[in-house]
């Protein structure tokens, strides 16, 4: 599974809009967001479709979302907002 390209950026541009303006992120290139100075969600492509990693709740590994649809899409969104505001990312 390789890092998305930019091709499939802009195909998840709405999706990048979305999570820009969530509070705490940090793009530091595009497609790859920080929480702090910790790595936090990126994207992949593969031959069967979108995929986004997740730092999971609690700094465990990254967890896997399918965003190749809309559905999954929405539940990246509400997990990532989810985990900046219960984790210690957020705080000072």
């Amino acid at each position: 599974m390789r890092h998305a390209r930019p091709a499939t950026l802009d195909v998840l541009e709405p999706l990048l809009a979305e999570l820009r303006v969530l509070p705490g992120l940090n793009e530091k290139k595009r497609g790859v967001f920080y929480a702090k100075s910790r790595a936090f969600l990126h994207f992949h492509e593969d031959p069967a479709g979108l995929f986004a990693d997740l730092r999971g709740a609690a700094d465990a590994d990254f967890e896997r979302f399918d965003v190749t649809g809309a559905e999954g899409r929405a539940r990246l969104v509400a997990a990532a907002r989810a985990r900046l505001d219960q984790s210690s990312l957020r705080r000072s």
